[in-house]
C-alpha cells in the first residue's frame, strides 16, 4: 500500500504516539484524518501542518454518534479530496493502572475497569466497523489486489503485563488476539490487520509515571538503554502500510525488554 494520496485515519491523533503517526505519513504524502477528543491540540495541528492534507474531527471513541459523525466527515472530505482510505489507526488509548482489590480488601470501582475498555477495545472495534465499509469498496491496487490495512495498537502488556495492569493487559491482550481473525476475515477484500505492540515510550501516558517507577523500568531495558520514542513507532506504522506481507501478527516494538513482574 503506497502512502501518497491515501487517507489515514487515526484515533488519539492529536498526541502522543498518534501524533508522531499523523506527522510522519503527512510527511510522505498522506492524507490524514485526525480523531481525537482534545480540540485545541487537533486544531493546533492542522494549523501546522495545513490543511490541505489534514482534518480535525472531535471525536469521542466511547460514544458511537461521535465515531459515526467522525467517520461521515472524512467520508466527505475524501470525496473531495479524491484520496481513498489507505489504513485506519486506531491509536487512542489509556492505562489507569490498578489492582482489582486494594490494600483495604476493596473492590476497584468497576467504573474504573470500564474506561479502560471501553476506549482499548470496544473504542477501537466501533472505529474499524464503521470505517470498513468505505474501504471495501475501494479499487485495489496492483499487483495483489491490495485496498488497506488496519494497524492496531497493542501492548508489552499483552504479553508480560505488570501489577495493577490486570485491565489494560485485558484490553490490549484482546487487540493481539483479534489482529489474526480479523485478517482472516478481511482477506477477501484485500484488506490486511496488523498489529504494533509496543513497551516503554515515551507518551503522555507514561509521563505521569513517578520518577521511581521510571527509573526502575529503564534499569531493564535491554538495547537500546532509553523509551521508544514518536519517531520509532511512527517508522514501524509506515513500514506496515507499505509491506504487504505484514499481515495478521502483532509486532513487539521493545528492544529486546521483557517487562518483570515486580519494579
Amino acid at each position: 500500500m503506497h502512502i501518497q494520496n491515501r487517507t489515514f485515519i487515526i484515533s488519539g491523533g492529536a498526541s502522543g504516539l498518534g501524533l508522531a503517526t499523523v506527522r510522519d505519513l503527512h510527511a510522505h504524502g498522506g492524507y490524514i484524518s485526525i480523531l481525537d477528543l482534545n480540540a485545541e491540540n487537533g486544531n493546533a495541528i492542522v494549523n501546522e501542518l495545513g490543511s490541505d492534507r489534514t482534518k480535525f474531527f472531535e471525536t469521542d471513541v466511547t460514544d458511537t454518534s461521535s465515531v459515526q459523525a467522525a467517520v461521515t466527515g472524512t467520508t466527505a472530505w475524501i470525496a473531495q479530496t479524491g484520496a481513498p482510505i489507505g489504513a485506519v489507526i486506531p491509536a487512542a488509548g489509556v492505562g489507569s493502572p490498578g489492582k482489582l482489590v486494594d490494600r483495604h480488601n476493596e473492590p476497584i470501582p468497576l467504573e474504573r475497569l470500564d474506561v479502560v475498555i471501553n476506549i482499548n477495545l470496544r473504542g477501537v472495534l466501533d472505529l474499524i466497523r464503521l470505517c470498513l465499509p468505505h474501504m471495501t469498496t475501494t479499487t485495489p491496487l496492483p499487483p495483489d489486489n491490495e485496498r488497506g490495512v488496519i494497524i492496531l495498537v497493542s501492548s508489552s502488556a499483552a504479553f508480560d503485563g505488570q501489577p495493577g495492569q490486570v485491565a489494560y493487559a485485558a484490553s490490549k491482550g484482546a487487540i493481539r488476539s483479534l489482529t489474526l481473525p480479523l485478517a482472516r476475515d478481511l482477506a477477501q477484500y484485500g484488506i490486511r490487520a496488523v498489529s504494533i505492540a509496543p513497551s516503554y515510550f515515551e507518551s503522555n501516558m507514561t509521563a505521569q509515571m513517578s520518577d521511581k517507577v521510571r527509573k526502575s523500568l529503564e534499569r531493564v531495558l535491554e538495547f537500546p538503554k532509553r523509551p521508544g520514542k514518536g519517531e520509532d513507532f511512527a517508522r514501524m506504522v509506515r513500514h506496515c502500510v507499505e509491506n504487504v506481507m505484514l499481515n495478521g501478527e502483532t509486532i513487539r516494538l521493545d528492544g529486546g525488554t521483557r517487562m518483570p513482574s515486580k519494579l
